[in-house]
Formats: C-alpha cells, structure tokens, sequence
C-alpha cells in the first residue's frame, strides 16, 4: 500500500504509524505542519507545510487552515496515495477532509474533541466538518467514540483501536540504578509525570502538591518530563514553593530512553484535564507503576479505582498529595497496582496486535 499520513512530524504515535507501515514494506508518506525536531520517522518521505507562526486568535486559526488546505491538496495529488490517514482533527484532520481525497481516515486524540469544540463555534464547526467528511473515524477509547458521536457522526462510521504498547520493551525490568543516581534520587521513593508542560495537562496541580507530600515523606523525589509553553512558569511555581531541589525536571525525554524512566519511579501521576485514552498511562501501567490520575472519562478504559489505580478531581492538588503519600508509604498496594495494571495492558492493548488491526482495516477499506 502506498500511505499518506498527515500529522505532527515530532509526535511519538506519528513515528510509531510510519516506523511500523514502513518496516512492514508499505511506502510511507508523511506531511507535517511542522517540521522533525526529535524523534525518527522511520523510513518515510517527509513533507513540511508552510504555516505562518504569528497567532491572530480565530483569524490565525482560520488563515493557517486555508494555507495548510491548499498545500495539503496539492501534496496528495502528487503523492496519490491508496488512503490519507490524519492524527489531530483540528488541524491535520480538516486538511485531509479538504483535499478531497478517498478513502479517508481521521483520529482523534481527545483535546480536540472534547476542549477544541467548545473553545469557538467556528472551531467546532471545522471539526464537525472534517469528522463527517471522513470514511472513518478512529477512535482508542469508548469515551472518545461517544464524544465523536456526539458530534454527529453514525456509529457505523466508528473503529475503536487501542495503539498499544511494546510490553517487552515497557517493563519493570528496564528499572536503572545509574540513571536514579544521575538524577540524584538513588533509593528515594520517586513520583514520575511525562506528559506535556501545557494546560492541558495541568502539571501546576502535581507542582502544588509536592509541599503536601513532603511535609509527610521528606525523602520524596519527583521526575516531570516533558516540554511545553508553561515550562518557564512551573520553573518558577516549584522555586517559589521551595521545592525545586526536589524535582528534576527532565526536558523532553526520547521514546527510546522513556522505559527507563518509567521503570526507575514508584509511582506514575497523570493531572490531564482531558484525555482519549493516553498511551503514557499504558507505558507506565506496562511498566508496573502505581497510577494516581484525574477522574476523567478516557481513564476509565484501563482503570478501576480500588484494583489499579486511584482517581482524584481534577485540580484537587490535596487529594492528589493524598494517594501519592499512601501509595509510596505501602508497597504492598503499590506492587498490586502495578502487576494488575500490566496485566490489563498485555491482555488488552499490545503495540503489534493494534498496529495488525489498523492495517487490516485498511486493507477492508480498500477493499470495500
């Protein structure tokens, strides 16, 4: 098959699409609206969009969609692909509705669903558009199917693939005495986030709790991962709580060194206000860490609260300090935790057997 995916160049579930396709023979494209800065594509042809980089609120929403339309457009035309296959309906997904090209894939990732259609009314629309244009959606989470429904899209146009997890490569095992002491944890209990330093995300929320959770385990450590337009500020929240001697604050960390982290850290913490169904929780939950999340709808496909996991209210910076002391003062609710979360993840969501689904639909959507 000759492939056409259109999505961020930099985005890890981008490079594991085309690493997978093109390992696989297939020829693989790829067109971005921003170009590589980290990471490894794997073996497909990259094409850069031309987007202009000074935010004008809608208009600059509206203008960028218009430009990326029009390139878009013309790179499927000269590629002409077997099928276009978009991550991000927002951006990438309204540019695959316009190119007018069939079949047509779009997935959803969950802010776009569930945060950009209630940002504008133009914004919604767009996404409307696009998800009804598509010959399928995917989707990786029951949640994130309901959310596109919701939008007006018929179920039958609707796949639920979970994008997995290597399990033999996100495992206890890969836990890394010499990367702890180089980040100046050694035998401390450790706390690990690894999502994005942007709203989203919430971040601030863990950044408000460490005080909490040292006043209880002074020897605590905390890892946050990750790059993102709040950096500077959460700098500067965890100097002004006098706590940044405790945290280690790591930069974007390379998928390929990501296990190590993972394994090396007690207990994982996700503060996301919004989610699809987040495959840095399947990692850690493959890597047998004890997950605090926030109780949103996409953590509910792998978790119970109770079993393998404790859920807290968005934003409640006390109860997340709360679970974080309890699970890191009792190993032996932590240990299960983490040996029945892994068991979820091998059962439900391996990386080979959600990459085999995708391709076969594919194959079907050729077919038809």
């Amino acid at each position: 098959m000759k492939l056409c995916f259109i999505a961020a160049a930099s985005a890890v579930h981008t490079h594991r699409w085309t690493r997978y396709f093109a390992s696989s023979g297939h020829e693989v494209h790829l067109i971005s609206p921003l170009p590589l800065e980290k990471g490894d594509i794997g073996g497909a042809e990259l094409y850069v969009l031309h987007q202009l980089r000074i935010k004008l609120g809608v208009v600059f929403t509206v203008i960028n969609l218009a430009l990326g339309a029009i390139q878009v457009r013309k790179l499927v035309k000269k590629i002409n692909p077997d099928l276009v296959h978009a991550r991000y309906v927002t951006d990438c997904g309204m540019w695959a509705a316009l190119s007018g090209f069939h079949p047509c894939i779009l997935r959803p990732m969950g802010s776009d669903i569930f945060i950009d259609t209630k940002r504008n009314p133009i914004v919604k629309a767009f996404i409307r558009y696009a998800l009804r244009k598509a010959d399928l959606v995917i989707c990786n989470s029951g949640a994130l199917k309901k959310g596109v429904m919701e939008l007006g899209v018929n179920e039958r146009k609707i796949a639920i693939i979970n994008d997995g997890v290597d399990t033999q490569k996100f495992s206890p095992q890969q836990r890394d005495e010499g990367l702890r002491q180089s980040l100046g944890i050694s035998a401390a209990p450790t706390v690990v986030s690894i999502r994005s330093l942007s709203p989203v995300y919430n971040v601030e929320t863990l950044i408000r709790a460490v005080p909490l959770i040292l006043k209880e385990i002074p020897e605590a450590r905390f890892i946050i991962g990750g790059e993102g337009n709040q950096k500077e500020y959460l700098l500067g929240l965890a100097s002004s709580l006098g706590i940044s001697g405790t945290i280690s604050f790591t930069g974007w960390i390379p998928h390929d060194e990501l296990p190590k982290y993972l394994a090396s850290a007690d207990v994982y913490v996700s503060t996301s206000l919004s989610d699809g169904n987040s495959i840095s929780l399947q990692e850690a939950m493959a890597s047998e860490l004890a997950p605090v999340v926030t109780e949103i709808p996409g953590n509910r496909e792998f978790l119970i609260p109770g079993e393998n996991s404790y859920f807290v209210p968005p934003g409640d910076h006390e109860k997340l300090a709360e679970r974080i002391v309890y699970l890191l003062k009792n190993k032996t609710t932590r240990d299960r935790f983490g040996k029945a979360g892994r068991q979820t993840v091998m059962e439900r969501a391996e990386y080979q057997k959600g990459m085999d689904k995708l391709e076969k639909i594919y194959q079907d959507l050729l077919q038809k």
